[in-house]
């Protein structure tokens, strides 16, 4: 993919700005900045309401206690209202010892629409006070009434409410300004400290996922993490990890792909090859020669099994493996078999034991079982080859136990022991191989038959001097209808 196919994919899968994360943010922000300041302007309008109030009430009761020293006569009309207006009420009087006395009044005393006793009213009743004079007043006359400081007296004033609202109105519109421009600076703040620590950082994670997705398999890719320690530092580190293990499966599959691809192509080769080798040793077959005739049948079930073997690597590569035919086997036999096979020289100074009794029995496919202990004990053999001293005890042992309807094969050889990385990698293709150049298929082979057994094959001990591995197959379950039907037929 050229750089610039490269460049018009990632603007396809760029996030159009109305979606995108940030944008996302900066909107709730404000919305959640404004609805925070919702919930404070409600109480503040109150308490706004409550103080304009009682600055009223207050300047009435000093305009009262200056009229309550003098002579109580009646004040004429035209000081009344020139009182009345720069207080800006409709009525003044004060309440002493249960006794009211009406200081100023206009000439038409007004009805009053609401009392509002300043000391006594309530947190809730005065927000719900406030929203209703700031939505539906204007219009009425409100009674306001109360001790003004240390006075002992109660002053009353009546008072229109055209005045309070249109100050309400001009603090909430000042507030709502305000609150705007918090919520914008608030806004601001938090978008760039979070699309710094959060939304630059996953937004790198995005592009280096789907820049490592084009091409999966070049290690440039890699994301490479950061110094942080937090959970997106954990983050970019899992994801470094994970395109790690992805760009070794697809190396492991393109060998594999590799691998059958090489094998079909030798494999019609091969099967003539050996076909060939079956007419000559079925002609050693006839040759009386007594070694000969205790040879040849080896001979031929070995070249039986090389064919069997290119099909079965072919099959691996394609993850076609068959499913196994089981049967009733005597595992002693079979083990004698894998020896023949083997090929041990003598002068290597191995010595195989069949530990297995000569009565046991798996219930197993005989080939699959073969081709797993094979392999198994073929890598004993290396393993024990590379160590040429004389006085060390080279011995593959392979023995059987039941318990119960599971049947569990040991092959135990004196050999070094497997190393650390082959066991970090046991059965896995091209990673658990215990020598160099190896590519570990033997062991994923013997891993797959086992399990198609409905088995396991795991490494017991692996130590300096003693490598044991167990295969553990169950017998496979009797159908109860079958059973049934055999005990109905006649003898």
């Amino acid at each position: 993919m050229t750089d610039q196919s490269q460049g018009a994919a990632l603007i396809a899968r760029r996030v159009p700005l109305v979606r995108r994360l940030s944008t996302k943010l900066l909107l709730l922000t404000v919305l959640f900045v404004m609805i925070a300041e919702v919930l404070i302007f409600i109480p503040s309008i109150a308490n706004f309401r409550l103080r304009w109030l009682e600055e009223r009430l207050g300047t009435a009761a000093a305009v009262s206690v200056v009229l309550m020293q003098g002579e109580p006569v009646e004040l004429p009309r035209s000081v009344q209202d020139g009182l009345l207006k720069a207080v800006g009420a409709k009525a003044i009087a004060v309440r002493d010892a249960g006794v009211s006395r009406l200081l100023a009044v206009t000439e038409m005393p007004p009805a009053v629409d609401e009392h509002v006793d300043i000391a006594g009213i309530g947190a809730g009743r005065a927000m719900v006070e406030a929203l209703d004079t700031m939505l539906f007043g204007g219009k009425r006359m409100v009674r306001v009434f109360g001790r003004v400081g240390d006075s002992d007296k109660e002053f009353e004033l009546i008072i229109a409410d055209y005045k309070l609202r249109k100050a309400m109105l001009i603090y909430a519109r000042n507030i709502a300004i305000l609150s705007l421009l918090i919520s914008f600076i608030t806004a601001t703040l938090v978008f760039t400290a979070i699309n710094r620590l959060m939304i630059g950082p996953i937004r790198s994670l995005r592009h280096s996922m789907l820049w490592f997705a084009e091409a999966p398999s070049d290690p440039s890719r890699i994301i490479r993490p950061s110094d942080r320690r937090d959970e997106l530092g954990v983050a970019e580190k899992e994801l470094a990890g994970l395109q790690m293990q992805l760009q070794r499966t697809f190396s492991e599959q393109k060998h594999l792909a590799d691998l059958g691809l090489a094998v079909s192509k030798i494999n019609h080769d091969m099967r003539n090859i050996l076909a060939s080798a079956q007419l000559l040793s079925d002609r050693l077959a006839l040759v009386k020669d007594p070694t000969v005739q205790a040879v040849a049948p080896k001979l031929v079930r070995a070249i039986d099994r090389a064919v069997a073997y290119s099909q079965g690597v072919l099959a691996y590569g394609r993850t076609q493996e068959p499913p196994p035919m089981r049967r009733r086997l005597r595992l002693r036999l079979l083990v004698d078999d894998v020896y023949g096979l083997l090929g041990i020289d003598p002068a290597a100074g191995i010595e195989f034991e069949n530990a297995v009794d000569a009565e046991f029995e798996v219930d197993a496919d005989s080939e699959h079982l073969f081709r797993v202990l094979t392999n198994l004990c073929r890598n004993a053999v290396e393993a024990m080859s590379a160590n040429r001293e004389s006085a060390v005890v080279r011995r593959l042992t392979v023995s059987a136990e039941r318990s119960g309807i599971v049947s569990r094969i040991l092959v135990d050889d004196t050999g070094p022991g497997l190393p650390q990385k082959a066991r970090e990698n046991l059965f896995a293709a091209f990673r658990g191989s215990a020598r160099s150049g190896g590519t570990g298929l033997g062991l994923a082979i013997a891993n797959e038959l086992v399990r198609a057994h409905g088995g396991t094959i795991e490494l017991v001990e692996s130590v300096g001097g003693r490598t044991v591995f167990a295969v553990v197959i169950p017998d496979q379950p009797v159908s109860l209808d079958e059973a049934r039907s055999a005990m109905r037929r006649p003898a």
